[in-house]
């Protein structure tokens, strides 16, 4: 069977109840409980069903571009071997999403929802977006399989990604700004929710990573195990074996657990890349993982950033894609079971990899990507030239350019 159809092994599994360890659950209002129990039926049965992963193989080889290319970045590992010295600085290899349709690995999410929002009879999604990447993959998927689609997206989100709200515009998505509360990602993803309540019998809402109640977490999941599953073949035709290391960046954390899942039962390090921000005082990162604690945000228990009441807490990052105050329930339980390693990239190491990446190697990372660029660069020069460590490279980096250069030059 193909990597670009159905997922390796549907092994590692949320449990009945959707929880991974003591992560995940369904905590939502009552009106959304038949909606979820409706979704996860129906994902159920497609699951099982040949031609349904058939038809989304068919899909990510003829419209999406699969497989991505695994690239060798050359120059990149000879910069890390002549800083690191003494035989050190592993090979860095650069798992393309980036040249995915719609430019990240969003659309291998959207594709598949859509599909499932046909099978279960409905005409409209909605979707939250922060960066604007998984809006106009849903807008993208929408308009492939005649769906009408509305996209969610904070208002200083979409002054900051204003190129990808001309993108979703364009593909004949409505984009509505919400402009309560901090104007990002969290806000965006209040308002989804609240519109999806009142219109679950025409609507599907598809949330765009590994977070919300359960059946998300693991159909997200699932989409997503795509990247891993070609990674791991890539890996063993460049080099003949598994990387010794994977790195990508978390915010939600949908393109780290969809490389990190085809690895997860191997002796791979696994490296995810929360948002440093400008410092580690509250509100000044995005980055639960590391300084967050076990709390409830949009339907499932996972970490959360909180104040000293337990109210969800302001968040930053100069990468809007990873401006999110919680986590993936996955993503927290392998945190406790120590099986990822993770960890936090600021916004000035993230901006310096973006301009590295872009002169050395000619490839413009988007700035959630760039946060695992600077910590892949910095893990290879810790690593001996016989190892190979793999960066994710989630996103390209076309919707960040006036961002960055406003942050980089003034």
């Amino acid at each position: 069977m193909s990597t670009t159809e159905q997922p390796t092994s549907f092994a590692n599994q949320p449990d009945a109840t959707g929880h991974f360890g003591q992560f995940g659950g369904v905590y939502v209002p009552e009106t959304l409980s038949a909606a979820l129990h409706e979704l996860a039926e129906v994902y159920e049965q497609a699951k099982q069903d040949d031609s349904f992963w058939e038809e989304l193989g068919e899909l990510n080889r003829t419209f999406v571009g699969r497989e991505t290319p695994l690239y060798r970045a050359k120059r990149l590992t000879e910069l890390a071997r002549s800083q690191a010295g003494n035989g050190m600085g592993a090979s860095i290899w650069l798992k393309r999403e980036d040249l995915a349709h719609t430019g990240a690995h969003k659309i291998n999410n959207t594709l598949g929802q859509g599909l499932l929002t046909k099978r279960m009879g409905k005409k409209r999604i909605i979707a939250e977006t922060g960066a604007g990447q998984h809006g106009v993959a849903s807008a993208t998927a929408a308009a492939h399989l005649g769906l009408e689609c509305d996209v969610y997206m904070g208002s200083e989100d979409v002054r900051r990604q204003n190129l990808n709200v001309i993108r979703m515009r364009a593909l004949g998505a409505r984009v509505i700004a919400v402009d309560s509360g901090s104007r990002t990602l969290k806000d965006a993803t209040n308002e989804a929710m609240r519109d999806w309540m009142g219109s679950v019998d025409t609507t599907h809402y598809v949330l765009g990573s590994v977070v919300g109640p359960h059946p998300f977490p693991q159909i997200v999941r699932d989409f997503q195990a795509v990247i891993g599953n070609e990674c791991k073949a890539q890996c063993q035709a460049a080099f003949g074996g598994l990387p010794d290391e994977v790195v990508a960046c978390v915010g939600g954390g949908s393109n780290a657990a969809g490389v990190f899942f085809a690895f997860i039962d191997d002796k791979v390090t696994l490296t995810g890349v929360e948002a440093g921000g400008r410092s580690t005082n509250q509100g000044d990162h995005a980055a639960p993982l590391s300084f967050g604690e076990p709390g409830i945000l949009h339907g499932s228990l996972s970490y959360v950033l909180q104040d000293s009441f337990g109210q969800t807490a302001d968040v930053h990052s100069c990468s809007a894609g990873l401006d999110y105050p919680g986590v993936g329930p996955e993503h927290a339980y392998w945190h406790d079971t120590k099986r990822v390693r993770y960890t936090s990239v600021g916004d000035q190491q993230a901006l310096d990899a973006y301009q590295l990446l872009a002169r050395i190697e000619g490839i413009i990372p988007a700035l959630e990507t760039s946060h695992a660029i600077a910590e892949g660069f910095v893990r290879a020069q810790q690593m001996p030239e016989t190892a190979n460590l793999v960066i994710n490279c989630s996103g390209r980096g076309d919707k960040d350019v006036m961002e960055a250069d406003r942050l980089i030059n003034g």
